[in-house]
């Protein structure tokens, strides 16, 4: 794994997020909050999670810091809230990003889990992981979205490729 596979891996998880949110731009304020059988119970906790890890993950690799908690997804009654929030992550985590060379990736972090656990991963590993823990969330929130109508469309990387090789 190198510096620019990293980046590549992140640009896609930016696309990827970014069709998401897209896609919910079109649901009510109620249907954001709907109770939905997801392992977050609704888009809003799907998404609220998902920009959580992206901030505790960075939070863990770049400042050492490990977050006893995640940020409420009740502290973001709107989409909106969320979505500034998220814009301001985003951009920490592309800064962060920048600064890597390809030998930091082999260094090892440590960390302490929001249940008080300690570990220590390789930081790639961790980078790595955060992207595909993103492809889970994102894809249950999908599922919300296409039941109101509003499908995000294929989330898959090999469509980012597609894209961004076509433009």
């Amino acid at each position: 794994m190198n510096k620019s596979d990293i980046l590549t891996l992140y640009d896609y998880n930016s696309w990827a997020n970014e069709r998401l949110l897209r896609a919910a731009t079109g649901v009510t304020t109620e249907q954001f909050s709907a109770s939905a059988a997801i392992s977050h119970g609704s888009l809003r906790g799907a998404l609220v999670h998902t920009y959580a890890a992206e901030l505790v993950w960075r939070l863990r690799c770049q400042e050492g810091l490990s977050p006893s908690g995640l940020p409420d997804e009740r502290d973001f009654p709107t989409l909106d809230s969320l979505l500034k929030r998220w814009r301001e992550e985003e951009k920490l985590r592309q800064a962060y990003l920048a600064t890597l060379q390809d030998g930091d990736l082999t260094g090892m972090v440590s960390y302490t889990t929001t249940e008080g656990m300690p570990y220590e991963n390789m930081l790639w590993h961790l980078l790595v992981h955060l992207v595909n823990h993103g492809t889970q969330h994102r894809s249950e929130a999908a599922v919300v979205l296409t039941g109101y109508g509003h499908s995000p469309g294929d989330l898959d990387m090999l469509f980012f490729f597609r894209e961004i090789t076509s433009t």
